[in-house]
């Protein structure tokens, strides 16, 4: 068992996971379940001689990564494979409960994972196949930890196919490079927005809430930017950006810039990956990312 916090979980626990499930304690000082379940977790990993690693992090002091896994209530025990959640549960179980649950995931005997640096993986995987893809930019990750490009790449990835879970887990080392790094914070801007979405079950129900608030009161910048929430989580990246400039339109300092903010967000989300061209050529600029940002400027600057 070892205790793991923001700095070390990259390797402590997403890299672990590649090669041996890891599963992941959180709990707190003063939580008497906590107090329960942590001596039978050790006795167990213990007994398992190898097939898990038993890591523990105090959510108190970890609220990142609480956040990150959506943590509500402690104990909460998550189960890490391939890099990424496969199972948790919560409470203070007995232990044959706990054993139930570990053996219908675990590998059998000694039967692991092969190391990730047994993997072989190409350089340019088919455009075609997004299991590949989203591989190749895992492994990047894994690899070089600290490669910022690497870790937004693969984040966005995982969001654009919905595993918005994945996507979190594998955000949580830099998370507090947020406010230091812009795509990073334009990241959570988007796992904000469907946490915002998901939060409202109907969202036609919801979008339609907003569309009727806005018709009373063209002003009623929260209802715009609500929907302009919903649009995002949708990756509808254009509807929202029309929202967000009615917004900037009416007023531009509104809520600290945020429309502004996010605005900008969904321009570092949607802008492709560089073309690689001939020397002395000029790539070739994204039409949707020139015409909004055009569009930004002259509502910016008039």
């Amino acid at each position: 068992m070892m205790n793991v916090t923001i700095a070390n979980f990259d390797a402590e626990v997403v890299a672990a996971s590649m090669t041996v499930p890891v599963l992941v304690d959180f709990w707190a000082p003063w939580c008497g379940p906590c107090k329960v379940i942590g001596p039978l977790l050790e006795k167990l990993e213990t007994a398992y001689a190898g097939r898990f690693k038993l890591v523990k992090i105090d959510s108190d002091q970890e609220q990142e990564l609480s956040q990150a896994f959506g943590v509500r209530s402690i104990p909460t025990c998550v189960l890490m494979a391939q890099g990424k959640p496969v199972d948790g549960f919560m409470g203070a179980l007995p232990e044959g409960e706990i054993k139930a649950f570990l053996d219908k995931h675990l590998p059998a005997g000694e039967v692991l994972e092969a190391e990730v640096t047994a993997e072989t993986v190409s350089d340019a995987p088919a455009d075609n196949d997004p299991d590949a893809i989203r591989e190749a930019l895992q492994q990047a990750v894994l690899k070089n930890p600290d490669d910022e490009e690497a870790r937004f790449n693969y984040v966005k990835r995982l969001l654009q196919e919905g595993r918005t879970d994945d996507a979190k887990v594998a955000f949580a080392p830099v998370i507090a490079k947020t406010s230091l790094v812009r795509r990073f914070d334009s990241l959570q801007r988007w796992m904000n927005a469907i946490d915002f979405a998901a939060d409202r079950a109907d969202l036609t129900g919801a979008t339609g809430g907003f569309d009727e608030k806005i018709a009373a009161n063209k002003r009623d910048f929260d209802a715009r930017f609500g929907k302009a929430q919903t649009l995002i989580a949708a990756q509808d990246w254009t509807g929202a950006m029309d929202e967000l400039l009615e917004i900037l339109m009416r007023d531009k300092s509104w809520a600290d810039e945020l429309a502004r903010k996010t605005y900008i967000a969904i321009l570092d989300l949607i802008e492709p990956p560089p073309i690689k061209v001939a020397d002395g050529q000029i790539p070739p600029v994204d039409p949707v990312v020139a015409t909004y940002r055009r569009r930004l400027s002259s509502v910016v600057l008039s």
